[in-house]
């Protein structure tokens, strides 16, 4: 059986929302054409889906009525230009002011994020801080974790997604900026880069070592293979 009737459903409840705010799940069912029955089951669903929730309103006498709404994971459902606006926007900074001058002001970025970062991360343990970075990540929608190295003198960092990665196709300079953001983020800790899906990998992986030397550093990224590959 074609689910294509269901789908057009649920994309049209979640329109509904979108245009008019809050609705019951009568008036919805009114202009779909559909039973009150089949709405609710619909809006169930979407709910355990996370992309719409419906406060008690009892504003008003008698039984309280459901009034659906959007969530903010339903209104990112819908197309968002941000990315190519953002593409345009850098397009536009890079020929009039220049290369260099780009360089600067995505430097400044990360630099007011890296101290954002530090704010909600605290003095912790490393490992404390890596686990609330990678909560924050994944909040901005990155597809975040992280693992032990397996010499166990450090950690590995890893971003299987990247949020802005289809930017960073075209300004790859916005990745060196996420290898400084994370060296601020962790100033008692040498962190270098190892993986990186520019240059073909499945994942980018930043090797964080708290209180290690430059030459620690280079044996790791020599025995690689054997110690710090996820």
């Amino acid at each position: 059986m074609s689910s294509e009737p269901v789908t057009s459903t649920r994309e049209a409840a979640l329109t509904i929302l979108l245009r008019l705010g809050q609705a019951t799940a009568a008036a919805m069912a009114g202009q779909l054409g559909v039973s009150v029955q089949v709405m609710r089951r619909h809006l169930r669903s979407l709910e355990q889906e996370g992309l719409v929730e419906s406060p008690c309103n009892t504003t008003g006498p008698g039984r309280p009525s459901h009034l659906w709404r959007l969530t903010a994971r339903g209104r990112d459902h819908f197309p968002d230009g941000s990315q190519e606006f953002a593409r345009g926007l850098l397009h536009t900074v890079a020929n009039s002011l220049g290369p260099e001058q780009l360089q600067t002001l995505l430097g400044q970025q990360a630099a007011a994020q890296a101290r954002r970062y530090r704010r909600l991360l605290g003095n912790c343990p490393l490992e404390k801080r890596l686990q609330r970075l990678v909560e924050l990540r994944r909040r901005e929608g990155y597809v975040a974790d992280y693992q032990p190295c397996r010499d166990r003198r450090g950690w590995l960092l890893k971003a299987f997604h990247c949020s802005v990665a289809r930017i960073a196709e075209q300004f790859p300079v916005i990745c060196s900026q996420e290898l400084q953001l994370y060296r601020s983020v962790f100033p008692d800790c040498q962190v270098e880069r190892f993986h990186w899906i520019q240059e073909g990998d499945h994942y980018c992986g930043f090797r964080v070592q708290q209180g290690a030397t430059a030459d620690c550093f280079q044996s790791a990224a020599a025995s690689l293979d054997g110690s710090c590959k996820g």
